[in-house]
């Protein structure tokens, strides 16, 4: 009786999850320099979800794994920069006289986000309505 409940409550949870993974690559989307302070641009990541949920269920859905995403990073050509790669290497995706800026488009990052606030709004109105007849069934076996 309580798996459709299971069920939305492990989407919302999902969900939810997505939306701070987007929301740090909004965060982190000019940061070329890692907690150290060398050129390390930040890598965008993306929440990988799975069916299932975390407690078992085999309905639902869970968050598999919050992965990186591959893509080259945005290089912009700036010399004057200190941080500039001062050399070209291939195997370190590094080209004279360019910074790495993170792969994050700021644009894709808030479709993703109305998405997925879309998602978790549903999982919460299923639930609402799963709540509002099981709700209807004990009124009717009372």
């Amino acid at each position: 009786m309580y798996g459709a409940l299971d069920i939305s409550t492990s989407g919302m949870v999902a969900q939810r999850t997505r939306l701070n993974v987007i929301s740090a690559n909004v965060a982190n989307s000019s940061a070329y320099l890692d907690a150290n302070g060398e050129p390390n641009a930040y890598r965008r990541r993306i929440a990988m979800l799975a069916p299932g949920s975390d407690t078992g269920n085999p309905m639902g859905v869970r968050v598999a794994e919050v992965a990186h995403d591959q893509s080259p990073f945005r290089k912009v050509y700036d010399p004057t920069n200190p941080y500039a790669a001062k050399e070209t290497d291939p195997s370190r995706d590094l080209v004279e006289g360019y910074v790495n800026y993170p792969n994050v488009d700021t644009t894709v990052e808030m479709i993703n986000g109305v998405e997925a606030a879309r998602a978790y709004e549903a999982n919460v109105m299923a639930a609402e309505a799963t709540k509002a007849m099981m709700a209807q069934a004990l009124r009717l076996i009372a």
